[in-house]
């Protein structure tokens, strides 16, 4: 199974265009283009070793900002600040998920309430569980906690043409639950919920010394602790609700089978004369 990180995808896609077009306008047949040709090179690289295409999608309304009212909140402090107009971007990115579940022959999983991150941590475990290799293509870090035990888990980043991973997958895992996350919005633990909003003392830093000796002898007391408890639940993708992960499953068991046959009709209409050529590609 190849299992696509599409936020993720997309949004670093067109960051690494912007970064060779400078100033280039957001309009939607440029972002369509940009989409397809990523998934295009994904599927062509990689079927014949991984399977099929899964699209992993986000729900507006993440469980986590439910138990944590500051997940990800800095991240629209960040974009107001942006020359980007994210508005329309992410208008775009919408428009191209529809039309790919409406026309392409992959299976695309969003479910209410949950993230990419919870369609990518279920499928995972779910294919590992099977004796099946899987590939994350996403360029997020968070993922490397998926490549423990077991051999199946590879990770690649599309738009930056390189394999993810770690010596110590377990390891990375609980220093990212001990440091917590700062670009999600998610203290470390020593440090209480609002930390990041309102920044009103300096966190008390989490010491390598301090982390070395975690990792060897445990973290005692430390996991009764609200906060390592707040931490282990976003981070960990284990912890994903149960109600979650059982809607992802079905929808990958149950997701309606679609022919390529119109593929064809869809590229002239869009105009994508150029990806018509590689349509065996798709």
């Amino acid at each position: 199974m190849i299992i696509i990180d599409y936020s993720q995808l997309c949004i670093a896609t067109y960051m690494v265009a912007i970064g060779k077009y400078t100033n280039s306008p957001i309009e939607l047949d440029l972002i369509r283009h940009m989409i397809l040709n990523s998934i295009r090179s994904v599927n062509h690289r990689f079927k014949n070793e991984f399977g099929n295409i899964v699209i992993a999608v986000d729900d507006g309304n993440s469980w986590r900002r439910d138990i944590f009212p500051y997940y990800k909140a800095n991240r629209k402090v960040a974009r107001d600040k942006s020359d980007i107009d994210w508005s329309e971007l992410y208008s775009c990115i919408g428009a191209v998920r529809t039309e790919l579940e409406e026309h392409f022959p992959y299976v695309v999983i969003k479910v209410a309430n949950g993230e990419a991150d919870d369609v990518i941590g279920t499928l995972a475990r779910h294919c590992v569980q099977n004796q099946e290799h899987v590939l994350i293509i996403s360029g997020d870090k968070d993922f490397i906690q998926l490549q423990a035990d077991n051999i199946f888990v590879k990770q690649w980043d599309n738009a930056h043409q390189r394999w993810v991973s770690h010596a110590e997958p377990k390891r990375y895992l609980f220093e990212h639950v001990i440091k917590g996350d700062m670009g999600d919005g998610i203290p470390n633990v020593y440090s209480q919920d609002d930390h990041y909003i309102t920044k009103a003392a300096r966190a008390k830093p989490v010491r390598t010394k301090a982390l070395e000796e975690m990792w060897a002898g445990g973290v005692g007391e430390l996991t009764s602790s609200p906060q390592f408890k707040r931490n282990i639940t976003l981070i960990d993708l284990k912890r994903t609700p149960a109600e979650i992960q059982s809607e992802i499953l079905n929808r990958l068991q149950n997701y309606p089978k679609k022919a390529k046959s119109g593929l064809m009709t869809y590229f002239m209409k869009h105009q994508l004369k150029q990806l018509s050529t590689a349509i065996g590609e798709f």
